[in-house]
């Protein structure tokens, strides 16, 4: 893996203890290098005295973006989707009630995911402030980048968070203020709108491979899908679907030139191998040696009928799993059947690619999913990793996280080309690529409208990446999704028995109207601060 020094002059951390500010993430690094800790790298505000400094400040909201991010709760909203559930009971109750609309104001996890993206905002803020009226002429273009990766970060904290609770304040400053009043969604969307055309300026046009340092295409790709949301519930400003497809279409013209292409195998995207690729437009990096591991991964994918004991917190649902298309998309969304006998043996030779499962599968007593004692679910791949690499036996690896990959951004350009009425032949190319890749055939206007088609792409192309719910909000289809039968997966599991039909695993218990299409922000910074309750 290559790993680079985001300053060669400065020896930055392989890691620093919780409270102390990670002031070192690898998302384009060369070699772990050991220093002292920086006093105050994102802790005072005083401007800064060197390059250096600003380096270690930057790097230091990397380091919180990892923290936040290295476990499911940043995604806690993702179990609100028709794609993937959790266990009925053991201790997930925080994600149950994702699954189940029915999110107190008390949820851990949502307490947990907001304060770690505030602190990201509090850091950038912190950045952005000593920054003013600081130059260094010897080292302006780096400056320049470092600059724009804040702004990037920031407004991508902003998106992330609003995606789960809708309307939140917005803190520009560092100062304490418990009489912050919450924005309205409009002003949500306009100041990410802001912070990422500022980062769009600021930014190289390409970086390095998988973008964990974001470049321009990078911020440009997060408004495509800003806009698309703002076209949706709640705003439902249908001026904005031509703004996605620009924005959309800017980037796939200069895609080359930021290094973002499709990959021809989408299983090679969840593996260790295949983790830095050109389909991430931004990926969270993680490395497990040097103490910033994924815990997203691996174990927490399967259930207590694995012989090392599943953790049995991602499940994928059954009927959206029988539902989607067969084919290469598939198998590499979903394991059907777990090993009983521990990782699958690896390549005889390590500059192999991993060998298919099917090569050792006489060698190895395998287990369907519908033969799960606890919980009957399929699993997903995508989260549980191919299982000869071995990854999934553990809790930790070096998988990293796509924040947003390039199919999407096809799809985006599709979906809103055809809401703008501008839909052509580049459209319907960009939609059909996607599918081609999926083993499916091309579709035309024959079989429907290019933007139904494209949301119906979207469906199964992001399974188990925690953004199927952020579809049927902005789309008002939550209620179609998880109302009355609509989860109900009615497989055929039972049918050919005398035994009961399959029930969803965690049944809809809150209301799927739009009054509850976003979280309740924590009781603890409603206590704070009662303005957040409006």
């Amino acid at each position: 893996m290559k790993i680079y020094n985001r300053n060669k002059s400065v020896k930055t951390l392989v890691a620093i203890c919780a409270m102390a500010v990670c002031a070192m993430t690898f998302h384009s690094c060369e070699q772990f290098e050991l220093d002292e800790v920086p006093g105050r790298a994102n802790l005072a505000v005083e401007p800064y005295n060197s390059i250096d400094e600003l380096e270690l400040a930057v790097n230091g909201i990397f380091g919180k973006l990892n923290k936040a991010a290295w476990m499911t709760t940043f995604y806690v909203n993702g179990w609100a989707g028709d794609d993937m559930t959790t266990h009925r009971e053991s201790n997930k109750a925080d994600f149950r009630e994702y699954d189940q609309r029915n999110v107190a104001a008390t949820n851990g996890r949502s307490a947990t995911n907001w304060a770690g993206v505030y602190a990201m905002v509090k850091a950038a803020n912190t950045v952005i402030i000593n920054s003013e009226g600081v130059d260094f002429p010897s080292a302006a273009a780096r400056q320049k980048e470092l600059l724009g990766q804040t702004y990037f970060l920031r407004g991508l904290m902003f998106y992330h968070l609003a995606r789960v609770h809708g309307r939140i304040v917005l803190p520009l400053d560092l100062e304490i203020d418990f009489e912050r009043e919450l924005a309205t969604q409009e002003e949500v969307y306009q100041q990410i709108e802001s912070d990422m055309l500022t980062a769009e300026t600021m930014l190289p046009a390409k970086t390095n491979v998988g973008a964990s340092d974001p470049n321009s295409g990078s911020a440009r790709a997060i408004l495509a899908r800003l806009y698309l949301d703002w076209a949706g519930y709640p705003v439902k400003d249908a001026s904005k679907y031509a703004m996605a497809a620009a924005s959309a279409k800017q980037v796939m013209n200069n895609a080359g030139t930021h290094g973002f292409a499709l990959v021809p195998d989408m299983a090679t995207l969840y593996t260790v191998e295949g983790r830095f690729n050109t389909e991430s437009i931004f990926t969270i990096a993680y490395c497990a040696s040097c103490g910033l591991p994924n815990r997203k991964n691996g174990k927490l994918g399967l259930p207590s009928d694995y012989t090392t004991q599943g953790w049995q917190e991602t499940f994928a649902e059954i009927r959206y799993f029988e539902d989607m298309p067969e084919g290469p998309r598939k198998d590499a969304t979903y394991h059907t059947e777990i090993p009983l006998d521990g990782p699958l043996p690896g390549p005889a030779d390590p500059d192999q690619k991993s060998r298919a499962t099917s090569d050792v599968a006489e060698a190895v007593s395998f287990l369907p999913w519908t033969s799960f004692v606890d919980q009957a679910q399929p699993v997903f791949r995508k989260i549980v990793g191919p299982f000869e690499e071995g990854t999934f036996s553990g809790f930790q690896s070096d998988r990293n996280d796509y924040y947003m990959r390039y199919a999407e951004l096809l799809l985006i350009y599709a979906e809103a080309s055809g809401e703008a009425g501008t839909a052509g032949a580049d459209a319907w190319q960009a939609l059909n690529d996607v599918r081609n890749r999926a083993g499916l055939a091309d579709v035309s206007a024959a079989d429907g409208t290019i933007q139904d088609l494209a949301y119906l792409e979207r469906k199964w192309e992001l399974a188990g990446e925690y953004l199927r719910y952020n579809d049927l909000v902005r789309k008002e289809q939550v209620e179609a999704a998880l109302g009355g039968t609509a989860r109900d997966p009615r497989v055929s599991i039972n049918t050919l028995t005398d035994q009961p039909i399959t029930k969803e695993t965690n049944a809809i218990i809150g209301s799927t109207a739009p009054s509850n299409y976003f979280a309740p922000r924590p009781q603890p910074e409603v206590d704070r601060n009662p303005n957040l309750a409006n």
